[in-house]
């Protein structure tokens, strides 16, 4: 099952749309803050797939929740923007509260920087900012999870199965 992860658009919607239509065969589309308007404004591209969104620091005036969990092919997913876990400084939060509500997975954004991490049970994923291009794809699959940070600019790093 993949989820198609995008973090930080800062009103660029052409990254986010190129995104999206690059990746039809995706079931959930996750946003992690910093450019819900952007996002909101892609809808249309959306019919048919799951949809999660948080709110980042720079989401003003929006109703949508800080953090979030929900369950995608029996995994279960804490999704953040980041901010109030402090991720420019350490993922050790972050994974404290992926840990405290049984999560296997924790999405974050605010860094603006790609990194996939496993740590004791956990698996720690940062898309990067969609305002440089930069997205991810998680692949959830019965052989455990595949984290690959992407860029619609064409290049691509993969990160196998933890």
């Amino acid at each position: 099952m993949k989820i198609l992860v995008l973090a930080d658009s800062h009103r660029d919607k052409s990254n986010m749309r190129l995104a999206i239509k690059r990746h039809t065969d995706v079931e959930s589309v996750v946003f992690l803050g910093d450019g819900v308007d952007d996002f909101d404004s892609c809808k249309e591209l959306l019919k048919g797939k799951r949809v999660y969104a948080v709110k980042g620091n720079n989401d003003f005036y929006c109703e949508y929740d800080k953090n979030m969990i929900f369950t995608q092919n029996g995994t279960k997913i804490y999704i953040t923007h980041g901010h109030d876990e402090h991720v420019k400084y350490s993922l050790d939060r972050l994974w404290l509260a992926a840990n405290e509500n049984g999560c296997k997975l924790a999405l974050y954004g605010h860094t603006h920087f790609q990194k996939a991490e496993y740590r004791d049970g956990i698996y720690l994923f940062c898309p990067g900012s969609l305002r440089s291009g930069e997205y991810g794809i998680v692949d959830i699959t019965n052989q455990g999870i595949m984290c690959s940070e992407m860029n619609v600019h064409g290049k691509r790093n993969g990160y196998d199965s933890f």
